[in-house]
């Protein structure tokens, strides 16, 4: 299975729960998504009317595709959910200081996107964060 990471979404945030979620995309999308032209940078969960969109998610258009004179890459698409797990995400992020952030899109037999509810990091704790990766890759060098 093929993936994409979101890599400073596990930086700035601090994940305490995840969700897969289906995207509805269209057919030249899903092979521009296998052939791993999507751009995680900068995107995030919001709901409108009640479904779940992702914005900015930018996938570019399939260079054998054609008709894609008014296709804009990074244009908010729809993520599918059951209601139960919709109400949860929706009550969730309404507390104060959880966001809904995309991790990371999966490329199986179905496109699929695991989203998780984090909290911001501070600064300082991002220094923490990067002061205990380092101790621990001298301890598995055996740097000490």
């Amino acid at each position: 299975m093929k993936t994409v990471q979101n890599r400073r979404a596990k930086f700035d945030y601090e994940i305490t729960e995840t969700v897969e979620a289906g995207l509805m995309l269209t057919g030249q999308e899903v092979k521009a998504c296998r052939a791993g032209q999507v751009d995680m940078g900068g995107s995030y969960v919001s709901f409108a009317s009640g479904k779940p969109m992702i914005k900015n998610l930018k996938i570019m258009p399939y260079k054998f595709a054609s008709g894609l004179e008014g296709y804009e890459p990074g244009h908010d698409r729809q993520l599918l959910l059951s209601k139960k797990e919709i109400e949860k995400l929706q009550s969730t992020s309404a507390e104060k200081g959880v966001t809904v952030i995309p991790l990371e899109v999966r490329m199986g037999r179905h496109i699929k996107l695991l989203i998780g509810l984090g909290r911001g990091r501070k600064t300082h704790d991002k220094r923490n964060v990067i002061k205990e990766r380092d101790v621990e890759r001298r301890l598995r060098r055996g740097d000490a």
